[in-house]
């Protein structure tokens, strides 16, 4: 391999790392406890070990660019390698790291007394303002074929399932957990391909040992999904409320808002692969990704708008001073509405909606891995600096909705019983 081939390969090492590195700091940001540099070299550890995977799955596509060039295919093989393989997983990996961030300032923006409708309204219309010049660019680049009322049609019912699948997962976190939201994205690689397949985007061998694959891979997204469903398990609590509770009807609503929030969250993921298949049949018919988006954000404004103006009537909740939810607006409506949405529409564009789908899949559960790792060091960390925490009903509540905390919160009550 030649000394530009291997300038590549750096290159490409150092725009994934870097992509990760910037999306970390927003995402182990102090929250309510202190951070610490053991959790962040614990974090890049662990981003590490992600990367090893990210070059495993470049390397198990290397023969293939060998055979070309042994063939004579030269460096415009390579080219063409690089722009269908390795650059779409990079940016999609890159975004879902960079959502994680997004998600924290939004956390932040609704303990600041701010609803979700008025944020997505204003996400969106930060992202449309954005890309305002967009459609003039793309007609002077390029020929592009005529926006027809087809077209259009088609970005407004884009707009119309992609915020309906917003507000479905927000309604399901709520009444489940972020975890259970992590566990059922499962279903959106296993719903695309079954959709890709009855819209006949995705061809099924049953003598190909790839189609197989898709199959049971598929099969067992599904029963995972159900298994997270239904067994959820008794929440433990050691916290002791000063207005006793049946243990029966404890657990039998616990259960039931586990099993509405899988429900909500069962049609997000079954909202976004129509998502990804409708941008698909768009992409194919207008192959300008800048422009759709712009459309597709000022849809998205205009229906939040809307429903919001119902659901948030009281004018106090839709001022936003310079705060933190100023911050995460702007910061949402950028890299989220805009370019995250932008990102995505080239892959579909590019690779298709079974693919998108498997990337985001991976990478959504490999950060939810990493999450989860970062809690229980946290954890760990105060439990051993003895920090106090109130035994009040509210934090009784908290405890019950996040379980990793629940062993440190045992031990902090015990000592306050000694």
């Amino acid at each position: 391999m030649d000394s530009s081939v291997t300038k590549r390969r750096i290159y490409l090492f150092f725009l994934i790392f870097f992509s990760l590195c910037f999306s970390t700091p927003s995402w182990v940001r102090r929250t309510t406890l202190p951070y610490t540099p053991q959790h962040a070299i614990i974090i890049y550890q662990k981003i590490s070990n992600h990367l090893v995977q990210l070059f495993k799955y470049c390397a198990c596509h290397q023969h293939e660019l060998k055979k070309k060039m042994a063939r004579g295919g030269g460096a415009g093989d390579h080219h063409r390698y690089c722009y269908r393989e390795l650059v779409p997983f990079t940016a999609l990996v890159a975004m879902e790291c960079t959502n994680v961030g997004l998600n924290t300032l939004f956390k932040f923006a609704t303990r600041h007394q701010m609803s979700r409708h008025v944020f997505l309204v204003y996400a969106y219309a930060v992202a449309a303002l954005v890309l305002v010049p967009s459609p003039f660019f793309a007609r002077r680049s390029r020929a592009l074929p005529s926006l027809n009322f087809s077209i259009m049609l088609k970005i407004f019912l884009l707009g119309i399932v992609g915020y309906a699948s917003q507000i479905m997962g927000y309604t399901g976190i709520n009444y489940g957990s972020p975890t259970l939201a992590s566990a059922m994205s499962n279903l959106a690689p296993a719903f695309t391909f079954v959709l890709a397949i009855i819209f006949r985007m995705e061809k099924v061998t049953l003598s190909s040992t790839s189609s197989r694959a898709k199959i049971v891979g598929t099969i067992v997204s599904i029963t995972g999904a159900f298994i997270v469903t239904f067994y959820k398990g008794p929440s433990i609590s050691a916290t002791q409320s000063t207005h006793p509770i049946s243990l029966n009807q404890s657990l039998y609503s616990s259960q039931s808002n586990w099993i509405i929030g899988s429900l909500f969250l069962s049609v997000e993921y079954l909202l976004v692969p129509v998502w990804y298949i409708i941008q698909a049949h768009i992409m194919k018919e207008y192959p300008a990704e800048l422009t759709v988006v712009f459309f597709y954000t000022s849809c998205v404004s205009i229906l939040a708008a809307i429903v919001g103006l119902f659901a948030e009537p009281d004018s106090s909740k839709w001022k936003i001073g310079p705060n933190v939810a100023l911050v995460s607006v702007l910061c949402s409506g950028l890299f989220g509405c805009c370019i995250n949405n932008a990102v995505h529409t080239w892959a579909l564009h590019l690779r298709g909606p079974v693919y998108v789908a498997i990337i985001i899949g991976a990478a959504i559960i490999a950060i939810g891995f990493y999450t989860v790792m970062w809690g229980k060091t946290k954890e760990e960390y105060y439990f051993e600096f003895d920090v106090d925490y109130s035994d009040d009903l509210e934090s009784s509540a908290e405890t019950k909705r996040h379980p990793l905390l629940q062993s440190y919160k045992n031990r902090g009550s015990t000592k306050e019983g000694n």
